[in-house]
């Protein structure tokens, strides 16, 4: 049985026409990604069968190249548009925090930095480089690391600060094990770095640490 002999009401890209994305189940959801099933599976029921292959969705969104192609009914062509729609996310996030009209705490940052980091299998460091009066004037990964570690220099961070002439910043890191609890080492990090960019009157507003969909914010922990 295919998806075109189930009942409309069944049908999953009708489900979410009549209600909105919100009421499917994740196989459902990647059924509307597939389109089409393989070896007499319909699309619903290759679906159900990568997840339960895999994991689950976000395992199976993460997965390498390599192994992605030994999955039934994917491919390079799958990957590539899976990879485009994780993209169109990112930016998606990064267009609605270009909109904000101002940063002015952590909760106008961690969605983002969430996405932007999601998938990420080493450590970086970014920033949000803002202006006096807490807009974005841009965000750059600056440093790229192994997989829990990365090497951040004071004054490179310094340096583009000064050529962006921004007045402050958010510091934002990933923790690739998936636990976002900041390290020692992490808030040794931030004291050097505020100390770094107080010479040149910079403020850092925050510290974010990004991993496995959450994020911990060092102002939201007095730790700024």
């Amino acid at each position: 049985m295919t998806l075109k002999q189930f009942p409309a009401a069944e049908r999953p890209r009708e489900r979410l026409l009549a209600h909105g994305p919100l009421p499917l189940t994740d196989a459902e959801l990647l059924a509307i990604f597939l389109r089409t099933g393989t070896g007499g599976r319909d699309a619903l029921a290759l679906a159900r069968e990568l997840l339960a292959r895999t994991g689950g969705l976000r395992q199976l969104v993460d997965l390498p190249l390599v192994d992605f192609l030994t999955l039934p009914g994917l491919g390079l062509a799958r990957y590539a548009e899976l990879q485009a729609a994780l993209e169109l996310t990112r930016r998606y996030f990064r267009t609605n925090l270009d909109r904000r009209p101002a940063i002015s705490g952590p909760d106008g940052a961690k969605d983002f930095l969430v996405a932007q980091f999601k998938s990420l299998r080493r450590e970086v460091f970014a920033c949000l480089f803002l202006d006096t009066r807490h807009q974005l004037i841009a965000f750059e990964v600056l440093f790229f690391g192994t997989l829990d570690a990365t090497t951040v220099h004071p004054r490179e961070v310094v340096k583009r600060v000064l050529e962006l002439n921004a007045a402050a910043v958010i510091l934002a890191h990933n923790h690739p094990s998936g636990v976002a609890e900041p390290s020692a080492a992490d808030q040794a990090l931030t004291r050097r770095l505020r100390e770094a960019l107080a010479l040149v009157d910079v403020r850092v507003l925050d510290h974010i640490v990004a991993a496995d969909g959450c994020a911990v914010s060092f102002a939201d922990r007095g730790w700024l």
